[in-house]
């Protein structure tokens, strides 16, 4: 897309700058913690901190791509060698005291979906609230330069929106984290990240030469196939723990759905190699994260 066609600070330039491609991302943790809470409360979840859960996670992946859009374009990562999807301030599309201002809107307003939480889950959930904040804005200007967004992804993208939707969405009093959520809440970051391998596999030429020591830069890019090939393939091995409570289908969906899906874009992230053709791969993953998602959920509560 060029520059010219996109009015700057426009209505168009703003959507291309949250990027809602990525909000499946968002929405699969908080999709399997509701068909565990559906499953193990027999349909009787609680519905208002549900929506609140989806409402912050959506509102939280916008912070995030602003702040990552932003930070990286300061810090002169995001340039004309950007193999990569466009990005707002790079392009001229946002320009950044815009940015530095809906940084602060959005910020703000997910701050004001996540309290209402404590009312159903207790007061210390401000802590994690500020922590999702803290590390939203950290991950960009500090963690993923250092190597430790793999290990963000896996606590931000499944542990905590899996463990915590589960424990708001459960009835009053049987409010608790079950070994098969915790799994669960682990499988799915690790399918998520599949996403930031194949970015960080395709950004590594140009990271070594910003600085940015991402963990695909430190195993080089043959190990980085293969941790691509071997995160999804373990999500779906995780998955037979859904067998010892009964959800049968939980374990095999993403068996027969998500794994021939992933397998090919394996292959495909193989044939490409290298360069801005990546790109294609990085849309399956994101495909294939969602279908990971629906079919973990549809598992559970059919």
């Amino acid at each position: 897309m060029e520059k010219e066609q996109i009015q700057v600070n426009s209505p168009k330039a703003w959507i291309q700058a949250a990027r809602p491609k990525t909000l499946t991302g968002a929405a699969v943790p908080v999709m399997i913690g509701t068909a565990l809470a559906w499953a193990d409360s027999a349909h009787h979840i609680r519905l208002l901190p549900t929506i609140l859960c989806f409402l912050f996670a959506f509102v939280m992946q916008i912070d995030a791509n602003f702040v990552n859009d932003y930070f990286d374009f300061r810090k002169g990562t995001d340039d004309e060698t950007r193999l990569g999807p466009k990005r707002a301030c790079a392009q001229g599309w946002v320009t950044m005291p815009a940015m530095r201002w809906a940084l602060a809107i959005v910020t703000a307003l997910a701050c004001a979906i996540g309290l209402p939480l404590v009312f159903f889950g207790g007061w210390w959930l401000i802590a994690v609230g500020i922590l999702c904040v803290c590390f939203c804005f950290l991950y960009t200007t500090h963690l993923s330069y250092m190597g430790f967004g793999d290990a963000l992804v896996l606590l931000f993208f499944g542990i905590v929106p899996v463990t915590m939707t589960y424990y708001l969405a459960m009835p009053k009093g049987s409010q608790t984290v079950t070994w098969e959520c915790l799994l669960a809440s682990i499988a799915c970051g690790l399918v998520i990240d599949t996403l930031l391998i194949i970015n960080n596999y395709r950004d590594i030429d140009n990271d070594i030469r910003a600085g940015k020591r991402t963990l695909i830069v430190a195993i080089g890019a043959r190990w980085g196939r293969i941790l691509y090939f071997a995160l999804g393939v373990l999500a779906c091995a995780m998955g037979n723990m859904y067998h010892l409570t009964g959800h049968f289908w939980a374990a095999w969906l993403p068996i027969i759905t998500y794994l021939p899906l992933h397998v090919a874009a394996f292959i495909e992230m193989r044939r490409i190699n290298k360069g801005a053709a990546l790109n294609r791969v990085l849309g399956m993953t994101a495909r294939n994260i969602f279908v990971y998602g629906l079919a973990i959920s549809i598992g559970l509560i059919f």
